[in-house]
């Protein structure tokens, strides 16, 4: 898989999105169960995009100008056990637990009056002490901007600084945006990564768009935990693939 970097965008100073400052919680400092813990890591990337309902308005701070790149440190994830999703593929990293609860797999048989609610998740995955967790949602790009028009590929929803107004939650500090092509059989695929902090919480993004529908890939894990497998958690968003 050959992967093209591309379109850094220079870390914002100044609060992102207001509107979403209410929807992460951070990790408490009382003794909580490993249940607990994984709902409360992966609080962080699910709420943003699996209760979605309206548009996130677009009030992003603008960054300042953009400085040049240094590289990703990621891993060789082909050793990896590959997990074959709804149109997507995902590395899962070693040791970690798949945690998917039987409403997210039921979800879609559920109706909401006229309509079917939507899986919370398409792949969850947990480290053996819930602190880490790799999760994979897939939304209609109608329900991250207002369109009229099926998005086809990311590019649709914005530049890689737009749809960092879509990603990216209020009060983040965001530490790392780029643009991500993957070489396919038709072409280059685009993908948008970011990385960013919220409270304690160190979250990876890897989105993209196939056919009116964004894939996302997101890691997340405290602080403390990222200090030591940062590179595993990263590596883990960035090998997402559309099948």
């Amino acid at each position: 898989m050959a992967l093209l970097l591309s379109s850094s965008l220079h870390p914002p100073t100044s609060p992102l999105n207001p509107k979403l400052n209410s929807l992460i919680t951070p990790l408490s400092n009382a003794v909580i169960t490993k249940r607990q813990l994984i709902i409360n890591t992966t609080t962080s990337f699910s709420i943003i995009f699996g209760a979605q309902q309206n548009p996130v308005p677009q009030c992003l701070a603008q960054p300042s100008n953009p400085s040049k790149p240094s590289a990703l440190n990621i891993a060789n994830t082909k050793a990896w056990f590959q997990f074959y999703g709804d149109g997507f593929a995902i590395r899962v990293p070693p040791e970690f637990e798949d945690i998917m609860e039987p409403e997210d797999f039921n979800a879609g048989a559920s109706l909401y009056g006229d309509k079917a609610k939507p899986r919370p998740f398409a792949a969850r995955f947990a480290s053996t002490d819930g602190s880490e967790v790799l999760s994979v949602v897939i939304r209609p790009t109608n329900q991250l901007k207002i369109t009229f028009l099926e998005a086809q590929e990311i590019t649709d929803l914005g530049s890689i600084k737009d749809a960092a107004k879509i990603f990216v939650p209020g009060g983040a500090t965001l530490y790392n945006a780029r643009t991500i092509k993957i070489k396919e059989d038709e072409g280059f695929k685009t993908y948008y990564f970011y990385e960013f902090g919220r409270d304690e919480q160190h979250i990876a993004i890897m989105a993209t768009v196939n056919g009116g529908k964004a894939i996302i890939a997101g890691t997340t894990a405290p602080q403390s935990k990222w200090d030591d497998d940062g590179v595993k958690l990263r590596s883990a968003a960035i090998s997402l693939t559309v099948l």
